[in-house]
């Protein structure tokens, strides 16, 4: 089964990380304010098998953000949905990915993440991605290039403030 992180289990996890470094939320104030609050969810990609959590926080008062993206790889081959990792089948380990920059303009919000590595590859990847405000749901796509190809990566994001 594909590792998810639990909203509270992924905060305590990134607050133990270390100090996160502000992400930086640019547009118009009235458009920035709409993002203000704690956002969580997940992304996948049925290209890569790779799926993860991810955790978004902006304060009111702020033009920056705080956060995350947490990878779980797919599970491991022979490794059946549901099935425990075995010595044979490892648990597949989680990477942090944070943030870089947010962009939002008539409810559209668009960024970057910090340059990854993709674990198939052991090469740097660079994920941009775009989506739409309704309420309190984001959700859209995004896209890893290989740093090294033009190989793309695509896959579907969504997130849900819990709390303005």
């Amino acid at each position: 089964m594909i590792a998810r992180l639990s909203p509270l289990l992924l905060i305590a996890a990134l607050a133990c990380g270390g100090a996160q470094s502000p992400v930086p939320v640019v547009g118009p104030a009235s458009d920035i304010s709409k993002l203000a609050g704690e956002w969580t969810g997940e992304y996948s990609s049925g290209e890569t098998g790779r799926s993860g959590s991810i955790l978004f926080k902006l304060n009111a008062a702020t033009d920056s953000a705080f956060g995350d993206v947490v990878m779980s790889p797919p599970r491991m081959a022979g490794q059946l949905p549901g099935q425990a990792p075995t010595a044979q089948t490892p648990p597949p380990s989680s990477q942090a990915i944070s943030i870089n920059f947010v962009r939002v303009s008539g409810g559209q919000v668009s960024g970057s993440l910090a340059p990854y590595t993709d674990p198939s590859c052991n090469c740097p990847l660079h994920t941009t991605f775009i989506g739409r405000l309704r309420g309190d749901t984001l959700e859209g796509t995004y896209t890893s290039r290989h740093e090294q190809s033009s190989d793309a990566q695509q896959g579907r994001w969504r997130v849900v403030r819990s709390q303005p």
